[in-house]
């Protein structure tokens, strides 16, 4: 099963940027190599703050650009692993090994990610199949091993 784990941030964190806390910074990279040793780690990046980004609003036919920053707390991302792992509560074990993301009180979310096969009742098994065939054929692509 692979999850996205999203470690999520304030405006406030996102203004002081990553490297504000060399100590958080070094617990980070310890725990991310035991995740690397473990073998779940698929892919894994911190994020610029949303003040760099854009969000594209659809309604109907429309798409309207929304320039950065973000202000609502709950919806800022600071950065993302995606593991294979067993399970969900697989997840959360090592989501609870974490340092506590910038020193402060805030929140991880893990989402499991859809595979091919969830589609079945609405894909054919030949539809799937090219499905998982063109993605093994993306770059870096370890999905699905």
């Amino acid at each position: 099963m692979r999850f996205m784990v999203i470690v999520k941030t304030t405006p406030e964190l996102e203004k002081k940027g990553p490297l504000s806390d060399p100590q958080l910074l070094a617990e980070m990279g310890k725990f991310n190599e035991e995740l690397i040793k473990a073998g779940i780690v698929l892919a894994m990046d911190g994020l610029q703050p949303s003040s760099k980004g854009a969000r594209v609003k659809f309604s109907g036919k429309s798409r309207t650009v929304i320039d950065g920053p973000f202000t609502e707390a709950k919806e800022l991302v600071a950065g993302f692993w995606l593991w294979q792992v067993k399970s969900l509560e697989e997840a959360i074990e090592w989501v609870k090994r974490c340092p506590t993301p910038q020193n402060v009180d805030s929140e991880i979310e893990i989402r499991q990610v859809f595979e091919m096969e969830d589609f079945a009742p609405l894909l054919s098994e030949e539809e799937i199949q090219y499905k998982i065939a063109k993605r093994a054929e993306l770059p870096n692509q370890t999905a699905n091993k």
